[in-house]
């Protein structure tokens, strides 16, 4: 499976918090809904292709539509929270990694795997880096203790 991780970013708030957010994605759409006037256009153009349910997030991608489900079995309390395609053309897994630091943040990384042909893995490769960035930054900028 090939892995594209964004860069690493610090977040105000504890790594269990954050995972409880994290864990129920309904309550980001309702985060993003309120602060629907303070997102800025190109975030809020981003998040115009992801739509947030009880338990999965749906985004558009070049493959089309991707629904992600949770995956309890797989996520780690605290550390990391794992979201598996369901209807893929490629198995696709999102994860999103936590690391407790000791003032109370949090290190996050956003991580893409995917199980890609050779021959598709170099056409898709940049944008694959460039969502997995993207989502990363977004998760940076939720403020996760205020919802």
């Amino acid at each position: 499976m090939e892995s594209f991780k964004s860069e690493p970013h610090a977040i105000t708030c504890d790594a269990a918090t954050i995972y409880s957010k994290l864990t129920n994605p309904s309550r980001i759409q309702q985060l993003i809904e309120e602060n629907a006037d303070r997102i800025d256009g190109e975030a809020r153009q981003h998040l115009d292709a992801v739509k947030f349910s009880e338990d999965s997030i749906a985004i558009q991608s070049p493959m089309g539509e991707v629904t992600l489900a949770l995956d309890r079995a797989s996520s780690v309390e605290g550390q990391r929270v794992v979201y598996t395609a369901s209807q893929s053309p490629v198995p696709i897994n999102m994860v999103i990694n936590l690391e407790a630091q000791p003032d109370a943040t949090t290190m996050s990384t956003a991580e893409l795997q995917l199980q890609l042909p050779f021959f598709m893995r170099k056409m898709v490769e940049g944008q694959l880096k460039e969502g997995a960035n993207r989502f990363g930054e977004l998760l940076a900028r939720i403020p996760f203790d205020k919802i």
